[in-house]
């Protein structure tokens, strides 16, 4: 893939900024982090050169001056949420999120639950799972009429009911394993609090997406409606920055409805707002430094295809309404493309059509497809990955990496010892063999080397896929995506 974005330049610039910021309240600016601190594959995906892990090394930079507060609402853990791209719960990405921050000697103040009731069964369990890890954590509590009534919202009926988060450090980032979290409450509850013990506290907000400084049509700001579609977010033009400077800006409709609550906050604290619109509460720098801008829109519009698919798969499952694929539907139409536009589609329905069973393709950066079949030991998904290896290595196609002889131990076992119905092996499965041959078939060592020419690379399956062979696909970096149709009569996938 072209890159089209320039990493150092943005951590930089994206430092100094937050730096700008921190000087700009005196004793200590509340930092909402929206997005993915860790991970953000969307942004790496969207933004080709963006990595993932961009904005953690960020804020490493400023780890000396900065200490971190995790959002979890508490709805979120009743309903077991999963952050959908690694496929995971957000009570449990909470602890993974306080590992990796501790990891690069980031210092966790705490957890706050928001929107906390009594007698949460699942909520209570948690705080107490946490509690005896040694983490301190803190309730907030829903706030009637939030955020349209500012009177109420700002008393000690409102924010001053919330537990007062205890901080020490000048840049206190707010962050969440998922959107929705409650951020901005907590931040804002935050600084009303900070106020009331004497000290004068800052907001600032830090979103990736949308970016406010592209056109509101612009594939990178489609996109994040695409991959936003379950929480209505809509972008939209910053009316209270076209008002106050003439100028369009692109912003979301979460922010501009709270932005009165927090203009009349900084009012009523300090007698005036330092901001005068949503998009002045931002730091976000990421528009200054896109490269190539061709590049950039090309990679958004297939992420917009990609969601597309998301969601079909998803409705297919039974996890989301049918209104979610019409709104990913329509983006594509706003976007100008079709499923037509991902070439590795048609690659994947063709061969299923030239074999009459389940396929999977991967298309090469340099535009090669890769084809794999339902085979006599392997399933599409672990045939493909063996073939792209091969055809990566340079290793005749017509050379089995991997012979009936390791095969049929493995489906063996599968079978007759752990209960599986299927006899086909999945990705894992045969890459778990494929290492393991490597120690003594060279041909297999080298097409074990690679691996990590996978990541980036498209992949689509005519079938949905299960979710052994989907998490190793995620894992190794491929940008992967499903027909929305059953294998067979499976309704476990």
């Amino acid at each position: 893939m072209k890159l089209g974005f320039d990493n150092d330049k943005y951590i930089s610039m994206q430092s100094q900024k937050i730096l700008e910021r921190i000087g700009r309240f005196g004793d200590k600016l509340y930092l909402e982090f929206g997005g993915k601190l860790f991970d953000d594959y969307h942004a790496s995906r969207v933004v080709p050169g963006f990595l993932p892990d961009t904005k953690i090394n960020m804020l490493c930079e400023l780890k000396d001056s900065a200490e971190i507060i995790l959002a979890i609402h508490a709805g979120d853990i009743e309903r077991n949420k999963i952050r959908s791209d690694i496929d995971i719960a957000y009570d449990r990405e909470v602890l993974r999120l306080i590992d990796a921050f501790r990891k690069r000697d980031l210092y966790v103040s705490g957890v706050v639950i928001t929107r906390y009731r009594e007698g949460q069964a699942a909520v209570d369990s948690f705080a107490e799972r946490l509690t005896r890890l040694g983490v301190r954590v803190y309730r907030h509590y829903p706030i009637e009429g939030y955020p349209k009534n500012p009177k109420f919202i700002i008393s000690e009926e409102g924010f001053g009911r919330n537990d007062y988060i205890e901080t020490t450090r000048p840049l206190v980032v707010v962050t969440a394993p998922g959107p929705g979290s409650g951020k901005l409450a907590v931040c804002l509850s935050q600084v009303y609090q900070e106020y009331s013990r004497g000290v004068r506290a800052g907001y600032a907000k830090f979103e990736t997406f949308p970016v406010w400084n592209l056109p509101l049509t612009h594939p990178v700001n489609l996109a994040y409606e695409a991959a936003t579609i379950d929480l209505d977010d809509m972008n939209m033009i910053d009316p209270f920055h076209l008002e106050a400077y003439g100028v369009s800006t692109v912003n979301y409709n979460r922010d501009v409805e709270s932005f009165p609550v927090l203009n009349t906050m900084f009012t009523h604290i300090y007698g005036e707002s330092p901001y005068k619109s949503p998009t002045d509460m931002g730091v976000n720098m990421i528009g200054y430094c896109i490269t190539d801008d061709d590049a950039v829109c090309a990679a958004a519009r297939q992420e917009i295809i990609r969601r597309y698919y998301q969601a079909a798969c998803a409705f297919k499952r039974g996890r989301v309404e049918k209104e979610q694929v019409y709104k990913a539907e329509f983006i594509m139409s706003r976007a100008g493309v079709s499923v037509e536009d991902r070439h590795v589609v048609a690659a994947a329905l063709k061969r299923a059509e030239e074999t009459g069973a389940p396929a999977m393709a991967i298309e090469l950066p340099d535009g090669r497809m890769i084809t794999g079949k339902t085979g006599e030991f392997v399933g599409p998904a672990a045939g493909a990955l063996l073939n792209t290896l091969k055809a990566l290595a340079g290793i005749n196609k017509n050379i089995d990496l991997l012979s009936p002889v390791v095969l049929e131990p493995i489906r063996s076992l599968k079978l007759n010892h752990f209960g599986s119905e299927n006899p086909l092996l999945h990705s894992d499965e045969v890459l778990y063999a494929l290492s393991i041959s490597a120690a003594t078939n060279p041909t297999a060592a080298l097409a074990m080397q690679q691996i990590p020419k996978l990541r980036g690379c498209e992949a689509h399956s005519s079938v949905m896929l299960a979710s052994a062979d989907r998490s190793v696909y995620r894992k190794l970096g491929l940008n992967c995506t499903s027909e929305p149709n059953r294998q067979g009569n499976k309704l476990y996938l």
